[in-house]
């Protein structure tokens, strides 16, 4: 007989399963390294290559987030003191123009206590989510401005407010009921908004901001369907006083309850209404009532003032006749 070893006649199923895990274990020991220090860069890159954005407004530093707030803050301050001081609807239209151009197309609608609300929301509910201070700011400022003196934020300070106003060409008078029943959706917009906000973070959608009307044209780029909803808005505020703002805005809804609470507001002369009725056919918003304006409805639009013959650019205009001739 002779000696040696026998050929293997091949490995069991038990020593496969061995060999497999101590690969495994071999393989999972090893370090991991990074191929790279840091990301090609476009100069290393070549060829013209620019980094694509990936947030779109790019965040600021802090000091230029404090500056926005600001500028919101000495906006309503002077909506506040063109309304119910110097009752001019024309230096009204002139900060709203240029509110449009800061706050919707320079700042591209970054701006907004509208969208807020689900971020605030959220923030209280959430222990995991965390707002900046200027997100906090800018969702208060405007509320505790109308408890005060009405929803100046709406005047000449809204971007989204700014964009309807200027394309009012030929006002129409929406029947009182209906614009009544049109007025409640805002508030099941503001609920729905908080239903998908507050839901678990897997799941979470801010409906205000995924379906801002306006907010494409500010940044100047968007999807067709949104553009054409927006050009939809836009078409019909040409015939309907801000439509948006009116029945669809839901922190419309807040500043309407707010204002409540205000002690100072929009009257339509300061010591003796006329009851001509002419302020009631100017206001295409709807906030007069009885010859009186309903400051929880009041847009701070100052165009009851343009026809005033008492008190207002219009009688300025008469005044200034006089003493000419």
């Amino acid at each position: 007989m002779g000696g040696g070893l026998k050929p293997a006649r091949g490995f069991s199923p038990a020593a496969a399963l061995l060999l497999l895990a101590t690969v495994a274990a071999s393989a999972q020991s090893l370090p991991y390294q990074r191929p790279v220090d840091e990301a090609p860069q476009e100069k290393s890159i070549g060829g013209g290559y620019k980094t694509p954005a990936v947030q779109k407004p790019l965040p600021r530093s802090s000091w230029l987030q404090i500056l926005d707030v600001a500028v919101l803050a000495a906006a309503m301050g002077i909506s506040s003191w063109l309304v119910l001081k110097r009752r001019s609807r024309k230096s009204l239209a002139a900060l709203a123009i240029g509110s449009l151009a800061y706050f919707g197309f320079y700042r591209e609608g970054c701006i907004c206590p509208i969208g807020s609300i689900q971020n605030v929301a959220v923030a209280l509910t959430d222990p995991h989510y965390s707002i900046p201070m200027v997100v906090t700011a800018t969702f208060f400022l405007p509320l505790v401005m109308a408890v005060f003196v009405g929803r100046a934020f709406c005047g000449g300070v809204c971007a989204l407010g700014a964009i309807q106003e200027l394309v009012l060409v030929k006002p129409l008078q929406v029947p009182r009921r209906l614009d009544r029943a049109l007025g409640l959706l805002k508030y099941v917009y503001l609920g729905l908004a908080l239903f998908f906000a507050l839901k678990p973070a897997v799941a979470r959608d801010f409906l205000i901001c995924r379906f801002d009307p306006f907010v494409d044209f500010f940044r100047r780029t968007g999807p067709p369907h949104m553009l054409l909803l927006g050009s939809a808005f836009l078409l019909a505020g040409m015939f309907i006083g801000r439509p948006y703002c009116r029945y669809l805005c839901p922190y419309g809804g807040l500043l309407a309850w707010c204002t409540r609470l205000a002690r100072r507001g929009v009257t339509i002369t300061p010591d003796k209404e006329l009851d001509c009725g002419l302020c009631t056919d100017a206001c295409p918003y709807g906030a007069i009532e009885k010859m009186r304006a309903v400051r929880r409805n009041c847009l701070y639009c100052a165009r009851c003032y343009a026809a005033c013959p008492r008190d207002g650019d219009l009688a300025h205009a008469k005044a200034q006749l006089v003493n000419l001739s």
